[in-house]
């Protein structure tokens, strides 16, 4: 009787453990407008105004509070206009290391029968230098900057959105006064 007792046990855990291998796997509702990731925490699909459980880029760094959001805004904002400054400044440099200066000019038919030698500047500079490497670098940063910006934009929060589209909005406005202008040297020939 004991051994048919065991057996009876044996057979009902058995039984137990067949049932809950063939459930099926217990899912986590959703919503359309979230989703949960990794370590559980709740990523939003939709713009949103909150400074509660905010992650900025990294799973140690999460905004809790007003001030903490406050501080993310001022750096966020930096960044994005760090970034804009840094394209600004990698075209400067681009156009202070150029060599290999060529002038090419072409008659093109102009109005009244008359031609047109139109001039173009074509600039290059040597791929095994200081200057190229120097812009391999800051475009290597610059490309990491975006995504980070990319990344900041896609957690959904409003402030954080903001701050990159300031930030880019005040870089833009700062720097991009001094760009250069282009233009084509055009001769008149009789």
């Amino acid at each position: 009787m004991g051994m048919n007792h065991m057996g009876m046990n044996h057979m009902g855990m058995m039984t137990h453990m067949d049932s809950n291998s063939t459930m099926p796997p217990h899912h986590h509702p959703t919503t359309s407008a979230s989703h949960f990731h990794g370590d559980g925490m709740m990523m939003n699909m939709t713009f949103y105004f909150g400074v509660k459980n905010v992650e900025l880029l990294f799973s140690g760094l999460v905004i809790n509070t007003p001030g903490e959001m406050a501080g993310a805004f001022v750096a966020v904002f930096l960044l994005a206009m760090f970034y804009e400054g840094l394209k600004i400044a990698r075209e400067g440099l681009l156009r202070k290391s150029q060599v290999s200066i060529r002038y090419n000019s072409m008659p093109v038919p102009g109005p009244n029968g008359t031609i047109l030698m139109e001039t173009h500047k074509t600039v290059g500079q040597q791929m095994l230098s200081f200057p190229h490497l120097l812009q391999t670098v800051l475009h290597i940063i610059q490309v990491v900057i975006s995504y980070f910006l990319m990344l900041i934009f896609m957690t959904y929060n409003g402030y954080l959105c903001i701050a990159v589209a300031a930030g880019a909005g005040t870089g833009y406005f700062l720097f991009s006064w001094k760009k250069a202008v282009v233009v084509d040297i055009t001769e008149h020939c009789h």
